[in-house]
């Protein structure tokens, strides 16, 4: 795949703030606050910076932790997993396989039929219908 490599300056002119610091600063909104939470809708969520494909409408479940959550990516090649240790934690943070924009972190406890939970940052996507 093909990166997108865009200079802070590019970013900036092409995302929000919110989505800035959240995609290039590897922030977090809060719980319950960001609009995919509680989005039922049919279709593909895409990155919001990149337009890259991410996760299936199909693979999202209610996690009840205040972020849209996945089962699994779209694609084996569309979300990368580097480990993250800020915080004090150890977690697997999920960035966006195109443009490396941090998307959120994949936890170990999510449904079958992958265990995973992919929680996601409701600013880092863009949704579209199927």
């Amino acid at each position: 795949m093909e990166k997108l490599d865009l200079t802070e300056a590019e970013w900036r002119d092409r995302l929000t703030p919110e989505q800035y610091h959240v995609l290039r600063e590897a922030g977090t909104e809060p719980a319950f606050a960001g609009n995919y939470n509680d989005h039922h809708g049919d279709g593909i969520y895409k990155c919001a910076a990149c337009d890259l494909p991410l996760f299936d409408s199909k693979a999202k479940y209610d996690s009840g932790s205040g972020w849209p959550s996945f089962t699994q990516p779209i694609s084996d090649d569309a979300v990368d997993e580097e480990r993250d240790t800020s915080h004090g934690m150890v977690r697997v943070e999920s960035q966006c396989a195109r443009c490396g924009g941090h998307l959120g972190h994949v936890f170990p406890d999510g449904p079958p039929p992958t265990g995973q939970r992919y929680c996601m940052n409701s600013l880092s996507l863009k949704f579209e219908e199927r």
